[in-house]
């Protein structure tokens, strides 16, 4: 599966999570798309109190913002797949589709 193959809006939060990750130099970036077109890019968190990964970032900040459900999240990452946290955080406000993307923003999978 390749970025031209995608749908142009989850294309979209590819190139953001991409932007968000290269912008912040961190080894993951996150974009995700409420039920009303809405997106929210992240990069993950890394305090000594305070442990979150790109993804969690992402739909907390479309939670805080009022969104009730999810269309679509992309994690750009290294990570062959990803973690069961993000999974389930996404899972929280739906049954999004999960699209992973490697830096060079070559989607790697699908996850539901």
């Amino acid at each position: 599966m390749t970025e031209t193959t995608l749908d142009p809006e989850d294309s979209k939060i590819i190139t953001l999570a991409r932007a968000a990750r290269a912008r912040n130099g961190t080894a993951e970036g996150a974009a995700v798309r409420d039920e009303t077109g809405r997106t929210y890019t992240a990069t993950s968190v890394d305090l000594p109190s305070l442990k979150l990964s790109a993804v969690q970032v992402a739909v907390a900040m479309a939670v805080s913002s009022g969104a009730v459900s999810l269309e679509a999240a992309a994690l750009v990452s290294e990570a062959q797949e990803p973690g069961d946290p993000d999974i389930a955080v996404v899972q929280d406000l739906g049954n999004a589709v999960i699209f992973l993307a490697g830096p060079d923003g070559t989607v790697k999978g699908r996850y539901i």
